[in-house]
């Protein structure tokens, strides 16, 4: 008698627009009803793709991409050949305006809800190629942004296409082995020879090395050290005969994640390249890409924890043990809402800085979202991407051992996750970088005002509104306290008051959206969301404060 064994159905993945309540109530929220109702068929568009493309990520879940130095005669070549999923992501990228949609569209400020929409549900179905569009989209903004005519008629249309015969993507080529976020450092050396900019160098991690073109620093000859001598400069991977740009590929990245997404070590031996702004202050001039980039990074937290969290609930909903669907389980469902209120929580943390984002370039922003915008995009990053670590280590957890099993495709999407505190800045240099933004005390004054506000009259949250503004009011403390003390004591709170500052924005918005919904089923769940959201903890300027004077004493008994 042969035996039949039982076994577990796999997770389904739920349509992702129309099984997610917080995007479609937070979309019919945010936009004029004109506007949601012209871009909702685009959305839904991408929705279907997405859905159709992830069989095909676990499919292809072994393949990465690869590397061809020379050719059969001996001539170097330096050949990326990329994975099926990249090939139809980059179609769809195109076509659908992923990044198109921030500069073509008439819908003025709401061009960014609806782009970072589209990223959203993009994003998790498409082996990272986020990543180079993000690159991509910041490019766009910082070759705008330069006022070089040249290359804004050269590069921008190719960056912004909806034609995928026409559509670039772009690479960032900052991180040298000298420092990643210390940028600074850099050894790349640009000589002017007749006439011709020439980049001498090797940049340590470049992501997407497939792009036709890139921005990068480098340091023209006699220029001082530091990142005021550095330059910003646009190159172009490929000469018109298909030929590589004096840049020869060393290798690709062998990276605990992120492994469809082609990262090489670069040598640059007089590679051709165009002056983007003036022959200094090359790090003020990636500022732009910087804000597209980390608001990117942010997005794209908040979508995979979605991802995970809608594979984990339809798995509960099919895994039977101990007499019961996970599903109905008490303590499953107590892990589940959890995870769900950070989701919940960070969501909304990230599209605020899309919002602002697209007030700012559509010239709608007042002084005080400008403060915001400059202190949300740090913290929003960071914030974000602690998370999406967090969350997803306890979704792959929920699967039990068919989590830690990798053709379930459930680890690559936790270890793709941990790239996300990392790229666009650490927590730890995003933190100083929040600091930075609050020189003055006007960014924090604005969004203590913000969070007084989002959090008035919180009828059935009063505790959790009394909670945001005391952590406000910590934090604001505590940056007064330090701000005449030595440098080491403040970088040494820094992460604490960041992560304050993050965690009790997103317990205000989370506040501010059960206040303003007129759906009573999406009020009770962001009044659930933001009670969870409230236990697991905002305020960590005042825990942190009663450690600070262990940390010398353990690092030197350590």
């Amino acid at each position: 008698m042969d035996f039949a064994p039982f076994n577990q159905p796999a997770p389904a993945l739920e349509h992702p627009l129309m099984s997610d309540s917080v995007l479609r109530s937070y979309l019919q929220s945010a936009l004029p009803e004109e506007v949601h109702r012209e871009v909702l068929p685009s959305l839904e568009a991408m929705a279907a793709a997405a859905q159709e493309l992830y069989p095909l990520t676990l499919v292809d879940r072994e393949n990465e991409p690869r590397l061809t130095h020379w050719d059969a005669w001996g001539e170097r070549v330096d050949r990326i050949e990329l994975t099926e999923v990249w090939k139809r992501a980059e179609k769809l990228a195109a076509e659908a305006g992923v990044v198109a949609t921030a500069y073509d569209s008439p819908h003025g400020q709401y061009a960014r809800i609806h782009q970072f929409a589209l990223a959203y549900l993009f994003a998790p179905s498409t082996d990272v190629f986020a990543c180079p569009l993000a690159m991509t989209d910041g490019a766009a903004r910082t070759l705008l942004d330069s006022g070089n005519r040249m290359l804004i008629d050269r590069a921008v249309p190719h960056l912004t296409s909806r034609d995928p015969a026409q559509f670039w993507t772009s690479g960032q080529w900052m991180t040298e082995s000298t420092g990643g976020s210390d940028v600074g450092l850099s050894e790349t050396v640009a000589r002017e020879e007749d006439g011709v900019w020439r980049l001498f160098g090797r940049k340590w991690f470049t992501s997407a090395a497939a792009s036709q073109m890139a921005v990068t620093l480098a340091r023209p000859e006699g220029n001082p050290p530091g990142g005021r001598g550095l330059a910003l400069f646009y190159v172009e991977t490929r000469n018109e005969d298909g030929r590589m740009n004096q840049i020869e590929i060393a290798r690709f990245k062998d990276k605990m994640g992120t492994k469809k997404l082609p990262t090489a070590e670069l040598y640059l031996r007089g590679a051709r390249a165009e002056l983007v702004g003036a022959t200094s202050g090359g790090v003020r001039a990636i500022t732009p890409m910087l804000n597209v980039t980390r608001t990117w990074n942010t997005v794209v937290a908040v979508s995979a924890m979605r991802r995970g969290l809608s594979l984990a609930r339809d798995y509960a909903r099919r895994r039977h043990a101990f007499g019961a669907n996970l599903i109905d389980k008490p303590l499953h469902q107590d892990t589940l809402a959890a995870l769900q209120a950070e989701f919940e929580g960070a969501f909304l943390l990230g599209f605020k800085l899309v919002e602002l984002l697209g007030k700012y370039e559509a010239s709608e922003a007042t002084e005080d979202d400008k403060a915001l915008l400059r202190i949300l995009t740090p913290l929003g990053k960071l914030t974000t991407g602690k998370q999406s670590v967090g969350v997803l280590s306890e979704v792959l957890e929920a699967f039990g051992g068919a989590g830690y099993v990798e053709d379930t495709g459930i680890p690559a999407i936790y270890r793709d996750a941990q790239v996300l505190p990392i790229w666009e800045g650490t927590t730890n240099v995003l933190s100083l970088d929040a600091l930075r933004a609050l020189r003055t005390l006007e960014p924090l004054e604005a969004l203590g005002a913000a969070v007084q506000r989002w959090t008035e009259d919180a009828r059935g949250l009063e505790r959790e509104a009394e909670l945001a503004r005391r952590s406000m009011e910590a934090a604001g403390a505590w940056l007064k306290r330090v701000s005449s003390e030595s440098l080491e004591s403040v970088e040494a709170g820094a992460r604490a008051f960041a992560l304050t500052l993050g965690r009790t924005t997103s317990l205000a918005l989370l506040i501010e959206r059960a206040k303003r919904t007129s759906s009573d089923a999406d009020r009770a769940r962001l009044q659930a969301a933001a009670r969870r959201y409230a236990s697991h903890g905002v305020n960590l300027v005042e825990k942190r404060a009663s450690l600070l004077e262990t940390d010398a004493r353990i690092l030197a008994e350590g």
